[in-house]
């Protein structure tokens, strides 16, 4: 028997095994490691997926295995999403080796799943860089590799995006295949269908492969998820399917006497014969499967077969989400992604201890108002456990709706249930909600309801790069009327921002939150007070400028303030404008008549952000001072790569020191004015 050292190793921790019947531990060590001393590695020997094309049956299994291992290797080192990558290990393998990539096209959607991806296609030596400072990107990125054919960070993109490069492929004369790989958590995204019903009605070439394991993130929820998890593996299910229309044409009977013949031929019946791929098929596609992703010669054989079909073609796969490490086989949402851990036990190597983050004080907050308040339901788009509204969800099952990954759903949805007199509070990821901004306007907004959107991972996301980074929530939500803008600056003031959005009536109203652990311990939730409606808070006095700082900021131009105080002997006024919409006019007003110099600081982007709508309403207002000099500092225009949240900050000058630096140049050059003019 063939044990790999991680499955002993796991063994040998666990007690688990012997169930199986596998030889003595002693056995399988001594015989691996012979082993493995006097093989050469098949992924040792691929660095392009044409070297795969060379490969023969078993070997193309060994490097499934392999790619496996050195995907554990890594990510239990330095982190990083882990089980969709595992589950199509076999999958991707089987890709290139059918496909004559990269001239052929692989649209992955998102990135969970590219991790083995990258090892097969030139990146093996880098991957250990992956979601680093300065190295390989978290997820697909065309910049990056000519085999990253679509970059993509949010779910459901890859169908759309291959029908557009088939319609190119077909306009420009070329002959290539365009696959779109999707994960069945997609499916729950408007996004998917509006591709599918496009394609489906063409003849377009076009193959999509159906990845479903039943899970998304978190487990899948809604209708199709239903529909996928009750369509049957037999292996004799297309040559049933292909009897059905045989039969259909050459009868002269009804369709109903043509099923109940067909339907004696197989245990299960007509509905388990006709059900599997009947609404792929509807929509336009030839269906295929369900295909076991895990069979590598299954895998090679249909889709050695499906290359040759025209038209749009569904190949439906069933996998497991981490697949290949028992841990995140038994717990793949615990095992979507991981801080690093030791590979033999599983158990995490940070220390414990420390501050909760922002999201897991947020939870249990809500799930403490919920207590206070019945008319409070939560809604999530299928991260329960990347907000932490799982934690309300267990409490108040029938106010907890996770509607999958359908964030434009989601802001509709809030709205219905507020004209109904409840207090919907929408906790969705910044960069996500960005896909719910219809709904935010013309749904919740223009009527005036108050639904409370509660934004996480809001400003610099860290490691999950540009399509995580919340840059633009403060710019797109000061742009909708009627909605009241907030940022806390710590995780006190976010679940008093809480109380007063979930009592405030007269519209919709916005929260945002880093991905970050609370600077200080946050009181028990009955303890917190509302924050009072549009005041803001002056936390340091000073006579040389005024900051105006937004959200994590205050605390870092604090810092900042404290440094110059010490170093330069510049004293600063930092405002807490823990409310940027409406803002608090009588604290602006004085500030200003005291100070020549203003510097606005936010975790969001410069352009339309809090600065660029202060400034306006300080110069269109006749009854405030305009100071001499005015700044904006915040995220700059343009994508900021991946890193640490603490590395990012400091290379835009948006951590204490960078603060610090733009303050210092400011009153400098007032200095220099002031004595040039004397």
């Amino acid at each position: 028997m063939k044990v790999t050292l991680s499955q002993y190793f796991y063994w040998r921790v666990t007690g688990t095994g012997h169930e199986a019947g596998w030889p003595t531990r002693g056995a399988i060590l001594q015989v691996n490691l012979r082993q493995e001393s006097t093989q050469v590695s098949v992924l040792d020997r691929v660095k392009w997926p044409a070297d795969i094309r060379d490969l023969s049956r078993s070997e193309l299994k060994d490097l499934a295995r392999e790619a496996r291992e050195r995907h554990i290797d890594v990510v239990s080192e330095i982190g990083g999403h882990f089980g969709a990558s595992l589950g199509v290990a076999d999958l991707t393998v089987a890709l290139h080796y059918i496909f004559d990539t990269p001239r052929d096209r692989l649209v992955w959607d998102t990135g969970h799943q590219g991790y083995i991806h990258k090892i097969l296609t030139g990146r093996n030596d880098r991957f250990p860089t992956i979601r680093q400072y300065g190295g390989l990107a978290p997820f697909l990125s065309r910049k990056e590799s000519e085999y990253d054919t679509f970059g993509a960070g949010h779910a459901a993109t890859s169908i759309s995006a291959a029908l557009g490069m088939a319609a190119g492929r077909d306009l420009m004369g070329r002959k290539e295949k365009v696959v779109a790989i999707i994960g069945d958590g997609a499916m729950s995204c408007g996004l998917a269908y509006e591709a599918l019903n496009n394609a489906g009605h063409t003849d377009r070439d076009l193959i999509v492969v159906l990845n479903d394991n039943d899970m998304s993130i978190a487990p899948n929820v809604g209708a199709m998820n239903k529909y996928l998890t009750t369509m049957i593996t037999n292996p004799v299910y297309n040559r049933v399917r292909s009897e059905v229309k045989s039969l259909l044409q050459k009868a002269p009977r009804s369709l109903g006497e043509v099923m109940e013949t067909v339907a004696g031929k197989m245990e299960g019946g007509v509905k388990g014969l006709l059900v599997p791929g009947m609404l792929f098929e509807e929509l336009g596609f030839r269906y295929v499967g369900p295909v076991d992703g895990h069979d590598m010669d299954v895998l090679v054989d249909t889709f050695d077969r499906v290359k040759g079909m025209g038209g749009p073609v569904l190949v439906h796969v069933l996998t497991q989400k981490g697949k290949g490490y028992s841990p995140a086989e038994e717990n793949p949402v615990k095992w979507h992604a991981a801080s690093p851990f030791d590979k033999i036990s599983g158990i995490g190597k940070k220390k414990a201890g420390g501050l909760p983050r922002y999201q897991k004080v947020f939870g249990e907050g809500v799930t403490a108002l919920g207590r206070e308040d019945s008319r409070v339901a939560v809604i999530t788009a299928a991260m329960p456990g990347g907000t932490s509204t799982g934690v309300f969800g267990g409490v108040f099952p029938d106010r907890f709706f996770d509607v999958g990954i359908a964030e434009g759903h989601a802001t509709t949805f809030a709205a219905g249930l507020a004209t109904q007199g409840v207090r919907p509070v929408v906790a969705i990821y910044s960069t996500f909600l960005q896909r719910g901004f219809d709904g935010i306007v013309h749904d919740v907004a223009l009527q005036e309801l108050p639904v409370v959107f509660c934004l996480d991972r809001a400003g610099i996301a860290g490691p999950d790069g540009p399509t995580h980074h919340g840059a633009l929530d403060l710019s797109y939500m000061l742009s909708v009327p009627n909605m009241t803008v907030t940022a806390p600056k710590d995780g006190s003031e976010m679940l008093g921002l809480l109380r007063t959005g979930v009592k405030y009536e007269d519209g919709p109203f916005s929260i945002r939150w880093p991905r970050d652990s609370v600077p200080y311990e946050v009181p028990r939730f009955a303890d917190i007070s509302e924050v009072p409606y549009g005041r803001w808070e002056v936390v340091r006095e000073g006579r040389d400028l005024v900051v105006l700082a937004v959200g994590t900021m205050v605390l870092e131009a604090v810092e900042a303030a404290e440094e110059l105080s010490r170093e330069d002997g510049i004293e600063a006024t930092v405002v807490n404008c823990r409310f940027l919409k409406p803002y608090d006019r009588g604290v602006l007003a004085r500030v200003l008549s005291e100070h020549d110099a203003l510097l606005t600081v936010e975790e969001g982007t410069v352009n339309n952000g809090f600065g660029a709508f202060i400034t306006r309403e300080i110069l269109d207002d006749p009854g405030l001072p305009v100071p001499a000099r005015m700044e904006t500092h915040g995220i700059p225009d343009r994508f900021v790569e991946h890193g640490s949240r603490g590395e990012l900050l400091d290379e835009i000058g948006l951590d204490a020191t960078g603060i610090a630096e733009r303050m210092r140049r400011m009153v400098s050059r007032d200095l220099t004015a002031s004595r040039e003019s004397a």
